[in-house]
């Protein structure tokens, strides 16, 4: 392993894979005590800027974005992860939602860190291809997307842990995902008459929140993937004269979006909520990860890093 002294950006790594090891079991032991916990937080937060300055620093050394390798794409993919479950925490402070999402961090940065080969971690230059402006634009956005998907579903999987059976009801909320205003008739009393609908805040359930927060998440990522695949179209068109090749990695990215697509089909047109969206959302995590990971290690297509088991 190289020395950490003259590799800052391999050091930076490994401490935001040290913060989130100790994350994910102050996490849970915050989760036992039901009560949100701020040094979680704190740490998640020093993690993310430990991701943020290794990639600044490789962005630096290799003079282009730094997506060239496997491994500069799963550091940024850890980096989406925990803005997105800084962000999610914001709405909702529970210590479910640290103890839901901080595995797809901390797997990511310990995959980037140990698993892979050392040929895979060193910064590579551009193929002409990637030589475009189009390479911050589509690569940020879709990893952007991948990484607000992973957490919104992950909240799903916590709705199907957490979900003991009961009915839950779709509400929105002028006033955040707290609670919710309900209209109510007022039969009795002096001004019944002149005010015939009485307003009222009712608090969430545990499982009606992480049902609300993992649609939310999902839809932000889902409309990321949008805008990820038609500029990944632009691009291609540019690149290789194509709008679309069928590529692998585009045709799993399809079935990515088709499967989310099914997902908020099913809460916005047929109403469910609970743990029949759940799984859909657990399906759409299956094929993030064999898009995102399986395509690339097989080393097939236009997209991929290389093969993980070449010497």
């Amino acid at each position: 392993m190289p020395d950490l002294l003259h590799d800052p950006v391999l050091g930076l790594g490994l401490a935001a894979f040290a913060l989130l090891l100790l994350v994910l079991p102050l996490s849970f032991w915050a989760l036992s005590g039901g009560s949100a916990s701020s040094p979680v937080r704190l740490l998640v937060a020093a993690a993310n800027l430990c991701l943020t300055a290794q990639l600044v620093l490789r962005w630096i050394d290799s003079g282009h974005f730094p997506i060239s390798n496997l491994y500069e794409s799963l550091c940024f993919l850890a980096w989406g992860c925990t803005l997105t479950q800084l962000v999610v925490e914001r709405s909702w402070p529970s210590p479910l939602v640290a103890a839901a999402a901080t595995p797809i961090g901390l797997g990511c940065v310990a995959f980037a860190s140990f698993a892979l080969p050392d040929r895979l971690q060193e910064a590579s230059p551009l193929v002409p291809a990637l030589r475009s402006s189009w390479l911050v634009m589509h690569v940020s956005v879709i990893m952007l997307s991948y990484a607000a998907l992973l957490v919104g579903s992950l909240l799903s999987i916590a709705v199907l842990i957490t979900d003991r059976g009961e009915a839950l009801e779709l509400r929105s909320s002028s006033i955040g995902s707290g609670g919710y205003r309900q209209a109510r008739l007022n039969s009795d009393g002096p001004g019944a008459m002149a005010s015939p609908l009485q307003l009222s805040s009712v608090s969430m359930s545990m499982v009606e929140q992480l049902d609300s927060l993992s649609y939310r998440t999902i839809t932000v990522g889902f409309l990321l993937l949008s805008v990820g695949l038609v500029s990944g179209a632009v691009w291609a068109n540019e690149a290789w004269g194509s709008w679309w090749s069928w590529d692998p990695k585009e045709t799993w990215a399809l079935i990515c979006w088709l499967v989310y697509a099914a997902y908020l089909h099913t809460r916005l047109i047929r109403g469910w909520q609970g743990r029949r969206p759940a799984l859909v959302a657990a399906a759409g995590l299956v094929v993030i990860v064999v898009c995102y990971i399986g395509v690339n290690l097989l080393g097939i297509g236009l997209h991929s890093y290389g093969w993980f088991f070449d010497s």
